[in-house]
């Protein structure tokens, strides 16, 4: 089985925060639904969501100094958000994973396969 990251991107303000709270519950039930599934099906490994991006700090190598800046690294609207690590026999199926990932969350899901090292 290989493994894929299953990354979840959001927009500014594209969060639970800011539904109505019937319209967080609902969201909510429908991702716990997914997460069942996923892992009676045995697909999902881990999951986590992440804290508003203002609240990352980014740690650089500099020419021999460390450098930590307040915020996200990309500079960019969009953020992570939060990710599910799974796993799949390939790739169709990992997409189809991400398919009922991005119907239940209602964002976009970039779907990376983890590197396997020749001969492992």
């Amino acid at each position: 089985m290989n493994k894929y990251l299953l990354s979840v991107h959001a927009a500014p303000g594209a969060d639970c925060h800011s539904m109505p709270p019937e319209e967080m519950q609902a969201a909510f039930q429908k991702i716990e639904a997914l997460e069942t599934e996923m892992k009676e099906g045995g697909a999902m490994l881990f999951s986590g969501r992440l804290t508003e991006p203002d609240t990352a700090t980014v740690v650089r190598h500099d020419d021999g100094k460390i450098l930590t800046t307040d915020g996200i690294f990309a500079e960019s609207k969009e953020h992570l958000a939060g990710f599910y690590l799974i796993q799949a026999k390939d790739l169709d199926a990992a997409l189809g994973w991400a398919n009922k990932v991005t119907t239940a969350v209602g964002q976009p899901i970039e779907v990376r396969a983890f590197w396997n090292p020749p001969g492992s």
